[in-house]
């Protein structure tokens, strides 16, 4: 059975920030809030993959971290954004603050993209934006609320040090996705 999988730099140890960020939200009916312990920047989300390609998958990630060239770097979190637009809502989140882990974040993930593309998964169809999405927005019952929060407020989330990569598996479940790391890939 093919397994759901994303590559990913986890936002760990920031839990506690993020569940504050997310309270200024509180009462934003429609807005539905992700687990902050599971918080995560994707590099790439790979889809639903047969578990006899995770060992070459790896195999590429270790050689997408040479390719891009980026070294263990601190990445500061904070500020916020949504995708697509500020009229339709679709995701809420939080960005990496200009300088400090953006430029690496980036060369990250297109190495990856690169590698993982040459094995046949599907290239992004979007430019990358490096974020952590802390909500989704199922309807617009609460967008006014999200649409001052967003632009009235720029929260510091804190700064963290990115060791690693991670081949990461998403299972749906009826409370939301769980995930699980299969393999850590050090820079």
């Amino acid at each position: 059975m093919s397994k759901r999988l994303f590559v990913s730099v986890d936002l760990d140890g920031l839990e506690d920030a993020v569940r504050a960020v997310q309270e200024r939200f509180e009462g934003a009916s429609g807005l539905r809030l992700t687990d902050p312990g599971q918080t995560h920047v994707t590099l790439k989300f790979l889809g639903d993959t047969d578990p006899d390609r995770i060992g070459d998958l790896v195999t590429e990630l270790e050689a997408a971290v040479d390719d891009s060239g980026v070294e263990p770097f601190e990445a500061r979190f904070g500020g916020l954004g949504v995708f697509p637009s500020l009229d339709y809502i679709s995701v809420v989140w939080v960005g990496v603050r200009e300088g400090r882990g953006d430029a690496e974040l980036t060369a990250l993930h297109e190495a990856i993209e690169a590698r993982t593309t040459e094995m046949g998964f599907d290239p992004e169809d979007h430019e990358f934006t490096p974020h952590a999405t802390i909500a989704r927005m199922d309807h617009a019952g609460g967008k006014e609320r999200v649409q001052r929060v967003v632009e009235e407020s720029d929260p510091e989330v804190g700064r963290l040090s990115v060791e690693e990569i991670r081949l990461t598996e998403s299972v749906l479940g009826d409370d939301g996705p769980a995930y699980r790391t299969i393999e850590s890939v050090t820079l």
